[in-house]
């Protein structure tokens, strides 16, 4: 049975119970009727009886007559008053019996159906196309439509110049903190503490793991990373072509991060990083191709497949840690650089986009790609890209709030931030849109016509964010006037944490 058979079945039933319910009202309408008529008529004939009454008592004083009655002519009149023909008659009708469903304990769902179904043969109802259509009254049917309309469907924005302006002044911001503080990778004020923040991760993480600091001073990040080298050992870490017997073309220290599958710290990452670990392969991904190569035996703890599922997963995340800010040998030499680090999320599946030609060399995207990592573009650089994004965001939904309050006046619990308002989600498209302007158009003026130049500059986290707005606001245009979904889903979940308690 379908789901949408299921709802039909349920709200065929209640449309029966209606239909009993009905049937009942008016049953019990027609007694009221009833008892009233009898009430009116029994104070009626009190009032007659009691006039009567005063009436013989009346004759009675004024002849001074004494009435002298024998036991016996009381009992005779009784019984001339039982067998006396009455000509009285009522104007009430009987009341038919209500037609009843039985049910009990042994009634499955199938059996109440069915004598549903006899119900409402004998009693010519109709089930429509859609049942709960008939469950509704017009009025309810008509204020029904106009909640939906008004809370639950898709909505064009409707921004006044304030609006644009306010969102444009927000971007603009954003794009000016990307181009002074962020820049290329390690040379920026962010991206310098980005790194810094990085290395101090690093340590706490391997405090959290039982290391106990560095043997010499200035050491710690080095110290940090070889210990969990040491601790988190996976077998998919070749470094250089070499290792992979040449199945990898051109792989190097400063690039097999970018390369190997299973050190993207994202959902891909995890995934390969526990095949590889279950089935001892690597898989590397070389000029748009996925590789995979066999690789020594390597047994995972644990004493069952759950156990082992979660070693792999934590050998996943301690490797990513060892690896995030370099090497131990390469930040254990004196004045090391950053080191290679781990891609941002997601950034090694550019390396499929093996397609066009640029440079003066005439490289395809995916080899780009690479050399763009091999320049610093890892993740470190992308929590610096990350903070002139969050910058426009914050800035746009405080000043989106503001307005509402101060401006159109509305209560401060409409004044909520929420991205399904179509005016503030047009006001970040037009924000983060502005921060992108602003980010290429630097880009393009301080990279000479280098392709990886230009991606250095670009800030690709800005770049994703401006994407999915766009996406949203593509779909809220063409959609517009249509049923929200996500708002309906949203909404039927929080009623039912309200019915529940949850």
């Amino acid at each position: 049975m379908t789901q949408k058979r299921f709802l039909d079945d349920q709200a065929q039933a209640m449309l029966v119970q209606q239909h009993q319910l009905d049937k009942t009202n008016a049953h019990l309408d027609s007694m009221l009727s009833s008892l009233n008529s009898l009430s009116q008529d029994q104070r009626s004939n009190d009032t007659l009886l009691d006039s009567l009454l005063a009436q013989a008592q009346s004759i009675v004083n004024e002849q001074d007559t004494v009435f002298v009655v024998e036991e016996q002519d009381l009992v005779v009149f009784d019984e001339y008053l039982l067998d006396a023909p009455s000509d009285y008659q009522t104007t009430l009708q009987p009341l038919a019996l209500l037609d009843t469903i039985d049910i009990d304990a042994d009634t499955d769902w199938p059996s109440y159906l069915s004598q549903l179904e006899n119900y409402a043969t004998r009693h010519d109802l109709a089930f429509a196309q859609d049942p709960f259509r008939d469950l509704m009254t017009d009025s309810q049917r008509i204020a029904l439509e106009k909640r939906i309309k008004d809370e639950f469907s898709i909505k064009a924005a409707a921004c006044d110049k304030y609006d644009y302006m306010i969102a444009g002044t927000c971007g603009l911001i954003g794009g000016l903190v990307d181009v002074l503080f962020v820049g290329v990778p390690g040379k920026g004020a962010l991206s310098k503490w980005a790194d810094n923040q990085t290395d101090n991760a690093v340590q706490r993480f391997a405090k959290f793991n039982g290391w106990k600091g560095p043997g010499k001073p200035g050491q710690e990040t080095a110290s940090a990373i070889g210990f969990l080298e040491k601790k988190f050992k996976i077998n998919y870490d070749h470094g250089t072509s070499h290792d992979t017997g040449g199945a990898v073309k051109n792989m190097s220290l400063s690039n097999h991060h970018v390369k190997s599958l299973g050190h993207s710290p994202d959902l891909v990452g995890m995934f390969f990083s526990i095949l590889d670990q279950f089935s001892n392969t690597a898989h590397f991904v070389d000029k748009g191709k996925l590789i995979s190569i066999n690789t020594d035996t390597f047994e995972l703890s644990g004493s069952n497949v759950v156990a082992k599922v979660f070693a792999g997963f934590m050998n996943w995340l301690g490797h990513l840690f060892s690896d995030m800010a370099g090497s131990s040998g390469g930040r254990g030499k004196v004045n090391a650089g950053r080191g290679s680090g781990i891609p941002m999320p997601f950034y090694s599946l550019l390396q499929f986009i093996n397609v066009g030609s640029f440079g003066q060399h005439r490289q395809t995207f995916s080899t780009i790609a690479v050399k763009v990592f091999e320049s610093g573009y890892d993740l470190r650089h992308g929590l610096a890209m990350a903070i002139p994004v969050l910058i426009t965001e914050l800035l746009t939904r405080m000043m989106w709030v503001v307005k509402q309050r101060f401006y159109h006046e509305q209560d401060w619990r409409d004044c909520v931030p929420s991205a399904n308002n179509p005016e503030l989600r047009r006001m970040l498209l037009i924000g983060h849109g502005t921060l992108c302007l602003v980010d290429t158009t630097d880009a393009a003026l301080r990279s000479g016509g280098n392709i990886v130049a230009f991606m250095l500059r670009s800030n690709l986290v800005a770049w994703t964010r401006f994407g999915t707005l766009a996406i949203k606001e593509v779909k809220a245009y063409y959609m517009a006037g249509s049923l929200d979904v996500e708002a309906v889903d949203a909404y039927l979940d929080a009623e039912y944490a309200r019915l529940t308690g949850t």
